[in-house]
This record gives C-alpha cells, sequence and structure tokens, in this order.
C-alpha cells in the first residue's frame, strides 16, 4: 500500500517519478500502460520524454540507449499480453462492467479507431494515450492475425520509445536550459498527445452537423 501511495504521489511530479523508478519501475509503467488494461491513466508519452531530458545528464545515472532497448522489449511485451487478453476473452470483454481501472468507452473507441485503419492502428495507437492500452486487445478479439500483429508491434514499439526518449534527450543536449522548464516540456507533449483525439472529435462534431 505504501508502496502505491508514492507511486500516485509521483505521478503528479514525472521527473521525481523517473528518478524514483529508475530503469525497473519505467520499465513496468510502460509495460502496464500497453499491456494491462488498467495501465490506461499512465503517463506513457511525457514520461517518456521526461526520461530522455534527465538521461542527458551523466548525473542522473541513466543511460538512454540502454533505457531505450529496455523499454522497448516492455513496450513489445506489453502488446503481445494485450492481444492475447482480447484472444482469450474474446467479445465477451465488451460486456464487462465499468469499474475504476476500466471503462467501456475506451474499449469501444479503441474498437472504432481499429475499424477505420485496419492493422496499422497497433503502429498509430502507440502515440495516442488510452487508444494504445486497448488496440492491441480489439485487435486479439478480432482474431487478427498474429504474425501480422507482431510486425505492426514491433515497428509500433520501436518508433514510439525511442522518438519521445531522443525528442528529450536531443532537447537537453542542444538547449542546455529546457531542463530549467520540465513541466513546460510535458505540457506540450500531453498537448500533442491529445492533439489527435481532438482534432477526431471535431470532424465527428463536424459530420453530426452536416
Amino acid at each position: 500500500m505504501e508502496f502505491l501511495t508514492q507511486f500516485f504521489d509521483r505521478l503528479r511530479d514525472l521527473p521525481a517519478l523517473v528518478q524514483w523508478a529508475g530503469y525497473f519501475g519505467l520499465t513496468l509503467i510502460i509495460f502496464a500502460e500497453t499491456g494491462l488494461l488498467v495501465g490506461f491513466f499512465l503517463p506513457g508519452d511525457s514520461l517518456l520524454v521526461t526520461a530522455g531530458l534527465l538521461a542527458a545528464d551523466p548525473a542522473f545515472g541513466l543511460n538512454v540507449w540502454l533505457l531505450g532497448a529496455i523499454l522497448t522489449v516492455a513496450a513489445i511485451v506489453g502488446d503481445t499480453v494485450g492481444y492475447n487478453v482480447g484472444k482469450t476473452a474474446g467479445p465477451r470483454i465488451f460486456t464487462r462492467e465499468d469499474s475504476l481501472f476500466f471503462h467501456k468507452d475506451h474499449l469501444l473507441r479503441a474498437q472504432a479507431f481499429y475499424e477505420k485503419h485496419g492493422g496499422k492502428t497497433i503502429i498509430i495507437a502507440r502515440f495516442m494515450p488510452i487508444v494504445r492500452t486497448f488496440a492491441p486487445v480489439v485487435a486479439g478479439v478480432g482474431r487478427m492475425e498474429y504474425r501480422a500483429f507482431l510486425t505492426y508491434n514491433v515497428i509500433g514499439g520501436v518508433l514510439w520509445i525511442w522518438s519521445m526518449l531522443l525528442t528529450g534527450w536531443v532537447l537537453a543536449r542542444t538547449v542546455p536550459t529546457v531542463a530549467d522548464h520540465v513541466e513546460k516540456v510535458i505540457l506540450v507533449v500531453v498537448f500533442l498527445s491529445i492533439l489527435p483525439g481532438i482534432i477526431a472529435w471535431l470532424k465527428e462534431r463536424r459530420r453530426v452537423r452536416a
């Protein structure tokens, strides 16, 4: 219980969370967000960029290349677990009751996205909070061929982890003062993360009005 209390307290301070979690904790967070339905609320994008920013400082003790390799594996394994959850549960997962850590609306949103974009949803969803948690589950429910899923999974996992980590790392190395404005960087990342959802919502409203 004390561990969970500390964890939720640090969600409001991502630099402190990265420092507290280290390699092991960050691996668990990325795995949970991508592989466990209860992980949809975790701050994947902003956490990765923050980790990249801090890894640029040798005194911080994080090697960005080692961290990227470990987190890439965690992201790929996480999506694989999500796929198998969906494949095992089948369509009945859509009848599951809402709870504190499960909301059917998120699953339905991922399903609609999957129906629109097909297999490449597994790649695109990596960059969309919440959708990335439920997209592999929907692929499993739809019995997507595993070989195709694995290809999309690996490509998406590599692109997501390394683009986010290196964004923070390169920023910190090219703009030395950026480390003093981590909160502003996080806000920008969060906005860019939810921007696709905002655009989709606006398009849907425009379509309904039309």
